[in-house]
């Protein structure tokens, strides 16, 4: 009996050391994705910013998965860090803007973007709490791969399109910039 219950207690033990590595797992992701989001934010560089963008993309990609939402996360890879970054460096890349410092922007003009900055947070915030403070989340959420995609090809259709012809307009869009006349 006593090796039964030797055994019960590694069982713990290794389901414990699991939730541990996942919580690591977890921190530093984080730790991560806040920096390179700061970065992103502050760096002179667009270019620089979008690969920041790349970091923390990846991150929420990362996120998904310790939650267990492979689909999600993949989803996440593919549209955001596959598709939305590559246009975003596409659009970049296409445009004459400056790639370092911007000399037009004085310590005044960061301070009142600060500013608006932390008020806009600061609204969304109470917005937020005021609308969920009292709502409990739903575990009827859909779990596989094929519930997923039910839903988005059958409840969310319209929203889908509209979200792919936005793309294909600024494909569109982009290609009729970067042309030489």
């Amino acid at each position: 009996m006593s090796a039964l219950a030797a055994l019960e207690g590694m069982d713990r033990l290794t389901s414990g050391e699991v939730l541990v590595a996942q919580n690591v797992a977890f921190a530093i992701m984080a730790v991560v994705m806040i920096v390179a989001a700061l970065r992103m934010v502050t760096t002179r560089n667009v270019v620089h910013a979008a690969i920041y963008l790349v970091v923390v993309l990846a991150g929420v990609a990362g996120q998904f998965l310790l939650l267990g939402a492979e689909f999600v996360g993949v989803t996440q890879v593919m549209v955001y860090i596959g598709a939305i970054v590559v246009l975003f460096l596409f659009g970049i890349m296409l445009t004459k803007g400056s790639f370092g410092e911007d000399d037009g922007v004085s310590s005044e003009k960061r301070l009142m973007a600060g500013l608006v900055g932390l008020l806009v947070f600061g609204v969304m915030a109470a917005a937020l709490v005021d609308s969920f403070e009292d709502a409990e989340l739903s575990r009827a959420a859909p779990s596989t791969t094929a519930e997923v995609s039910d839903s988005i090809f059958s409840t969310y259709i319209v929203p889908f399109e509209a979200v792919s012809v936005l793309l294909l307009a600024a494909l569109i869009g982009a290609i009729v910039v970067a042309r030489k006349d």
